[in-house]
């Protein structure tokens, strides 16, 4: 799964490097080194203005989403802390995903994500979670896959904050750095194909599973980082600095996976 993960380019860089054209500067967000689920999250996405029927005038904007996807018929918002990922292998036909799949989907800039990977002491037997940051060798913006969602408040009027947009990434099977430390990772956008994916009129299943990929093409780096990551009320570019995972002589080994 993808339950962590660094966010931290401002809305100025990310306008150019994903040419988008619609960014209000009063929803700018703070640089994030520990984005958690229910944060505000940067997404862009590409929609119609209301009451454009047929859809000429698509635009693409950068917009803060809530991370946790509520689906448009949940009763309580709350069901969103829970759904954070969306497996690819699924995601076209479960009936959480499956219209924004089909309608909705949106890249979610990362610099980075975290994985806990088990290890386990030779001499006391006890098991801990280490902490690790994944991100790119070549330190470039991750485009994760994403889907994003209307849930409208039904106790509220049709004030704009009736409506509540939330979004969740897309997972697959890990590989290299990834794989070493957690069985998911998330699945990510190449440049060539953010149009594609992006385009609300495309709505091929298969056609559209084919444009994912790992990210940074799965050149990717991993080193553990301070269990401090843990609290998501640490922050801070000190969360990603470089840690010895256990010391050598302690006897401290990977745990072996179920």
């Amino acid at each position: 799964m993808c339950g962590r993960y660094v966010s931290t380019r401002s809305p100025q860089d990310l306008t150019r490097l994903f040419g988008v054209l619609d960014w209000r500067s009063e929803e700018t967000l703070e640089p994030n080194w520990n984005v958690a689920p229910t944060d505000e999250v940067y997404a862009v996405l590409e929609r119609a203005p209301r009451g454009d029927d047929d859809g000429a005038s698509v635009r693409r904007e950068l917009r803060p989403l809530r991370w946790g996807l509520v689906p448009s018929w949940a009763k309580d918002p709350k069901i969103g802390s829970r759904m954070i990922n969306a497996r690819v292998e699924s995601v076209h036909e479960k009936p959480a995903y499956r219209t924004a799949f089909a309608r909705r989907r949106c890249l979610l800039p990362a610099d980075g994500f975290y994985e806990w990977q088990q290890l386990e002491s030779g001499k006391s037997g006890k098991r801990r979670k280490q902490p690790y940051f994944i991100h790119p060798t070549d330190e470039q913006v991750m485009a994760l896959a994403g889907l994003y969602e209307y849930w409208r408040d039904p106790e509220a009027d049709d004030a704009p904050g009736a409506w509540l947009m939330t979004c969740t990434i897309i997972t697959t099977e890990a590989t290299d750095a990834a794989g070493r430390v957690h069985p998911r990772m998330p699945l990510a956008l190449a440049p060539e194909h953010y149009d594609a994916w992006l385009d609300p009129h495309r709505d091929d299943a298969d056609e559209l599973r084919g444009l994912l990929t790992q990210p940074a093409d799965g050149h990717l780096s991993a080193r553990p980082v301070s269990t401090a990551v843990n609290n998501t009320r640490n922050n801070g570019p000190q969360l990603l600095g470089e840690v010895t995972s256990y010391p050598p002589d302690s006897g401290t080994r990977p745990a072996d996976r179920p």
